[in-house]
């Protein structure tokens, strides 16, 4: 029928409408490329990034981990949500890492300077010590977000965990990791507060 046909259309002055290298393809080209930026941006949002840690895991400066201590650290791990309402980290591993070397440069490349790290990018540590494990301890937080970590020996430690809830079913999940960084003298007479919210 007359006026259905698709892309017919009147060529303009000085243009024959014949093809010609390059002259019906630009558009083509360039939903190509924009459908191309699009996958590999797709791409490095979704690939978590990945760390390398220079320092040397050393044993002897972890070593405190394993030492008999007299202090608690008592703590609460919590965030707003965008509502406004709290976020508790439920039933998650709190993990209590000594300050070494290693561990503050973990600390520093995969959190980026900043205590809170979101979930949708979480970095990653490349080949990381397996020996960092084992010289950790490790609790879980209640219902409530609170927890607590018995005998403490003196010395500088990372408390960190990780404070996530997903918004809706199949939706990504929110919140992220959160840590503090806590100093025991041994002389403590009550226990030590800390509070994990990411500030």
């Amino acid at each position: 029928m007359a006026g259905l046909v698709p892309a017919t259309r009147a060529a303009p002055k000085g243009v024959d409408g014949r093809d010609k290298p390059g002259h019906d393809n630009r558009g083509a080209l360039a939903a190509v490329v924009i459908l191309a930026a699009l996958a590999l941006s797709a791409c490095q949002s979704t690939e978590p990034k990945t760390v390398k840690i220079d320092s040397a895991f050393d044993p002897k400066a972890a070593a405190i981990i394993k030492a008999q201590g007299t202090t608690r650290i008592d703590g609460h791990a919590f965030i707003k949500k965008p509502s406004g309402t709290p976020a508790f980290a439920v039933g998650e591993i709190v993990r209590l890492v000594p300050a070494t070397p290693y561990a503050k440069e973990r600390f520093d490349k995969l959190f980026g300077g900043k205590k809170f790290v979101a979930a949708t990018a979480y970095p990653k540590a490349e080949d990381t010590d397996p020996r960092y494990a084992e010289f950790t301890r490790t609790t879980k937080s209640e219902s409530s977000g609170r927890f607590s970590f018995e005998n403490v020996a003196p010395g500088t430690y990372y408390v960190t965990t990780q404070i996530v809830w997903q918004p809706e079913e199949n939706k990504p999940h929110r919140g992220g990791a959160v840590y503090e960084i806590v100093t025991v003298t041994g002389r403590e007479d009550k226990p030590i507060k800390v509070i994990l919210n990411g500030v």
